[in-house]
């Protein structure tokens, strides 16, 4: 699925200045899915089986995607290595903020969804009031990428509390979560590709619902089997995913150096 400009006026760097954010293709779904099923893995790997807990496994994994958006806001152009290390990263954090909310603050995971949805409207809001497009393919200054990468944040972060409230709260369970926001994920699609959906629109309500998606397979593959998966371990499945990551990022890096 690719992301259609929406905008009410061109503007007039547009197509003068190289994006810094990959086009959207089968390989970012795939990527993309990877990172957030691996974020889910990894933060309860550090968190639970580390040893670390919850609260300095934050601030740990907050400092090292500091240096992370350090490295991205740096580069001028896509660069995939540094990309996509910083989603893997506010994957990662973005489990753990809403986790710190339910687990520390005990502020109910409904709560939580409400709570980041208005951010993430917030922000949309503010982002088109400023730039008058919401254009993923022209994110070519520092605040465009800002705005961006809050977004995604955002939606991290609204993904968990919503794959955590359906597969938890209302219990469905990994695997009837999974297949649930997958068919909603198919629904998008579906609209976009056959029924004129805003690619905008259609690009964003994916990138949410791939994170409770990716979620319910990490947690289904890692956890054990009284709890509904099938007890591959996190360790075991973070790794797994981290070289599928590694290999897709290699391949999109040679490419682009080829292309170049």
């Amino acid at each position: 699925m690719t992301a259609s400009t929406f905008h009410t006026t061109a503007s007039p760097a547009a197509g003068t200045a190289p994006n810094r954010v990959p086009d959207v293709t089968p390989g970012f779904w795939l990527i993309k899915l990877t990172a957030v099923t691996m974020g889910e893995t990894a933060a309860d790997f550090l968190a639970v089986n580390a040893g670390l807990g919850l609260q300095t496994t934050t601030l740990l994994m907050t400092a090292v995607l500091v240096a992370a958006m350090v490295w991205q806001f740096r580069q001028r152009v896509y660069v995939p290595a540094a990309y996509w290390c910083a989603v893997v990263l506010i994957s990662v954090v973005g489990t753990l903020i809403t986790d710190n909310m339910t687990d520390a603050f005990g502020i109910p995971l409904l709560y939580s969804a409400i709570g980041f949805s208005l951010a993430l409207g917030l922000t949309f809001l503010a982002w088109f009031a400023s730039e008058r497009t919401l254009s993923i393919h022209e994110v070519f200054t520092f605040r465009r990428e800002a705005f961006y990468w809050l977004a995604i944040l955002f939606t991290f972060a609204l993904g968990t509390a919503a794959g955590d409230l359906v597969a938890e709260a209302f219990g469905v369970g990994f695997a009837g979560t999974g297949v649930l926001f997958g068919l909603i994920i198919a629904s998008l699609a579906l609209g976009y590709f056959a029924l004129g959906l805003d690619g905008i629109w259609a690009f964003w309500l994916c990138y949410i619902f791939t994170r409770p998606l990716g979620a319910s397979v990490g947690d289904f593959l890692s956890q054990p089997d009284e709890y509904g998966g099938l007890g591959l371990g996190t360790i075991t499945t973070s790794l797994a995913f981290l070289g599928i990551i590694a290999v897709t990022v290699a391949v999109m890096t040679f490419r682009r150096r080829n292309r170049a």
